[in-house]
């Protein structure tokens, strides 16, 4: 019992948590919300935040935003059929459809 009770003690450092034991972590620290709409990174941060920790001059690269990157996807959507709808030359259109097709590759490989 004495090796399992050590075991429990030791708390995994946060970037080695999975995503879901960062949910129940910041479910127990009651400070976030929007716990389970958020992923790892933002999970990450929210905690470090709270718990007032910074990072140690590790800047990580640029992470890309899938819900960033479908948003922008659905503006340039509502542009396509806004081009359509006043008579826009086809180039335009052919335009914005290459932009949206570029954004969602980008969201399958960032996923």
């Amino acid at each position: 019992m004495a090796k399992k009770e050590r075991k429990e003690k030791k708390e995994k450092p946060l970037e080695k948590m999975t995503a879901t034991e960062l949910r129940k972590y910041a479910l127990e620290l009651g400070e976030i919300t929007g716990v389970h709409g958020m992923n790892k990174e933002e999970l990450l941060a929210a905690i470090k935040k709270v718990k007032g920790i910074e990072d140690e001059g590790k800047k990580a690269a640029k992470t890309v935003n899938v819900r960033e990157l479908k948003q922008q996807v659905k503006e340039l959507r509502a542009q396509k059929a806004a081009a359509y709808e006043a008579g826009e030359p086809s180039k335009k259109i052919n335009i914005l459809r290459r932009k949206m097709s570029r954004l969602k590759k980008r969201t399958r490989k960032a996923a």
